[in-house]
């Protein structure tokens, strides 16, 4: 599946229906903060978002109760690579440089990171 970049609105949509895991058009429009976008709005992004595979649903009688075909560790993946490639060229080491002189870090999130990181050290050799 090629993966483009969700815009706003669909990334919102495709935000509540991972957290719902399935729902129908009013339990997607009711996660909307007031004023919440009309139906119709929904609705169109919900067709272009099935015709895209990124959502399926099953017809239930009248109603269509809509799950996620997209991953979000894969949608996030693939963000993240962009990224990485456009900003970074394509240095994940530069990207971490950055992240981690940039985003402000606590003393327990950088511990954190470093466990994560010794982890995935440990498991690499490991394999080799």
């Amino acid at each position: 599946m090629d993966i483009k970049q969700l815009n706003r609105t669909e990334l919102q949509i495709m935000k509540y229906i991972w957290q719902l895991k399935s729902g129908f058009m009013k339990d997607i429009v009711e996660q909307f903060p007031e004023p919440r976008p009309a139906y119709t709005t929904i609705s169109t992004l919900l067709k272009r978002m099935c015709d895209k595979e990124y959502i399926g649903f099953k017809r239930l009688g009248r109603d269509k109760e809509y799950f996620p075909i997209l991953k979000k560790n894969a949608y996030l993946a693939t963000q993240l690579n962009g990224m990485i490639d456009n900003f970074f060229n394509d240095s994940k080491s530069q990207f971490a440089s950055f992240f981690t002189k940039n985003a402000d870090l606590s003393l327990q999130e950088m511990e954190e990171l470093q466990a994560l990181l010794e982890q995935k050290i440990s498991s690499k050799k490991s394999s080799e």
